[in-house]
């Protein structure tokens, strides 16, 4: 079936229903998407980023212990009145505007971790038949956000859009990888292939335009690498069919699902904070002197 709706994107998925094992024990009882970067959980980057682009309505696919982010877009009346009798004006707008008005979030439980694919399709009573973008939290950009990019491409010309980046043959293995068609055109979509099969290293990241149609796709789709519904599948078959193309990053992407990712974010961000820049650069660079200090010489 082809698409044939031209309808604004208004609607983003936010799969967040992971367990976020590699931070244990922080993630234990809090959710790896609530981790800060300086005093903004990660998750919020990416809602900021969507709300930006024009979404209103915001479906958050959660678990039993994701509980907390819902919480955090939630209204707070009482946080907000305590600041506000302290004098505290700007922290209780701040507090309020996480959500600006006129923006919705839905919540939505996937019962079980059966894969990304799995976890968009759990979004379909939300989404219903329309144009939706994907956003994965643990992906926190900064510069040129691609989503907005990505809306605009798709109101230029509808169809599955992917956002890619070029990435290094070693790390190709970790990503659905992208096969080249014609003029910008996705080919195919290989999710995590062995060494020395990658079809090109062009790697889909966390941002996508998806359309109606890889509901259909995915109800039908066994499980692929790892025993899951594994979207890239999905969007692979929609390849097949001459309906994807891609749209290459232009700014920066920071891993915060790795410690190392999240690290550089937390230093990058912090070396750019209006208030804590020069103070952040000025300890890292004494702690840089005192190890070079008590390395041999």
């Amino acid at each position: 079936m082809t698409s044939t709706t031209t309808q604004p994107i208004r609607k983003a998925v936010f799969p967040v229903a992971g367990l976020g094992t590699r931070f244990l024990p922080a993630t234990k009882a809090m959710p790896k998407e609530l981790l800060p970067i300086i005093d903004k959980p990660i998750i919020q980057y990416a809602v900021e980023e969507a709300v930006a682009a024009g979404i209103t309505d915001l479906i958050f696919v959660t678990g039993r212990t994701k509980r907390a982010i819902e919480d955090h877009f939630d209204a707070n009346p009482e946080l907000e009145r305590a600041l506000r009798d302290k004098g505290k004006d700007d922290l209780a707008d701040m507090v309020r505007n996480i959500v600006p008005e006129g923006v919705r979030c839905i919540f939505l439980r996937q019962p079980e971790a059966l894969g990304l694919g799995h976890a968009v399709l759990c979004a379909e009573p939300a989404v219903a038949r329309e144009p939706f973008v994907v956003l994965l939290a643990d992906d926190v950009m900064r510069g040129d956000l691609p989503t907005q990019g990505l809306v605009n491409a798709y109101a230029e010309n509808p169809g599955t859009i992917l956002s890619v980046m070029e990435v290094e043959a070693a790390e190709a293995q970790k990503y659905g990888i992208v096969r080249p068609g014609m003029d910008g055109s996705v080919a195919g979509l290989v999710e995590k292939p062995a060494p020395g099969r990658e079809p090109s290293l062009l790697a889909s990241i966390g941002r996508y335009v998806l359309e109606p149609e890889i509901f259909d796709i995915l109800k039908a789709q066994p499980p692929g690498h790892g025993g899951e519904i594994q979207l890239a599948d999905a969007i692979n078959t929609r390849a097949a069919q001459g309906h994807v193309r891609s749209l290459t990053l232009k700014g920066q992407r920071y891993d915060c699902g790795s410690k190392m990712g999240y690290l550089e974010a937390v230093v990058d961000f912090a070396l750019e904070h209006p208030e804590y820049s020069e103070l952040f650069g000025a300890m890292l660079d004494k702690k840089a002197a005192a190890r070079r200090e008590r390395e041999p010489e």
